[in-house]
């Protein structure tokens, strides 16, 4: 069960956006970027007030892959691996990254929630490539050492 906060700022946001089908995108969108997930009880309260079923707002949320029903660290770094990517050692990359944060595919948040990593098929920056983004800052022309020293600099931050 949720903190009433979290309801109440389910409210403000409702009360923001409308209270109608057509604002549960929006709705959404605006609790994911303040809690950095979509708490599943939280979309349940939403429908509601919406008038929507719950089906109907799970189908949307989980159709969008931007949407996470497990909470992200405070830095997410998506790793690109597409072809531009992937052929300019990327894999070296998120390997490093693994190894650094001590995360994998099945656990890609850090225990203290500072970072997310994931792995992303492209992220339209093939001309920069290996490219990964933190936040959705691109940085460019990446290598695992440059990398590693990117994740010193945020957890001084």
């Amino acid at each position: 069960m949720l903190d009433k906060s979290f309801y109440d700022k389910a409210d403000e946001i409702i009360a923001l956006h409308g209270a109608t089908s057509s604002a549960l995108i929006p709705i959404i969108q605006d609790i994911q970027s303040e809690y950095r997930y979509l708490p599943p009880e939280l979309l349940v309260y939403v429908a509601k007030q919406i008038g929507i079923t719950e089906s109907k707002a799970f189908s949307v949320a989980t159709f969008y892959e931007n949407f996470s029903f497990e909470p992200k660290g405070k830095y997410v770094i998506k790793v690109c691996d597409g072809t531009a990517c992937h052929v300019r050692k990327s894999t070296a990359i998120l390997e490093r990254l693994y190894a650094e944060l001590g995360v994998s595919k099945e656990k890609p948040t850090t225990d203290d929630m500072m970072f997310t990593l994931e792995t992303v098929s492209c992220l339209g920056a093939c001309g920069l490539a290996p490219v990964l983004t933190v936040n959705d800052k691109v940085y460019p022309a990446m290598t695992p050492d440059a990398a590693s020293e990117l994740i010193r600099e945020l957890r001084g931050a």
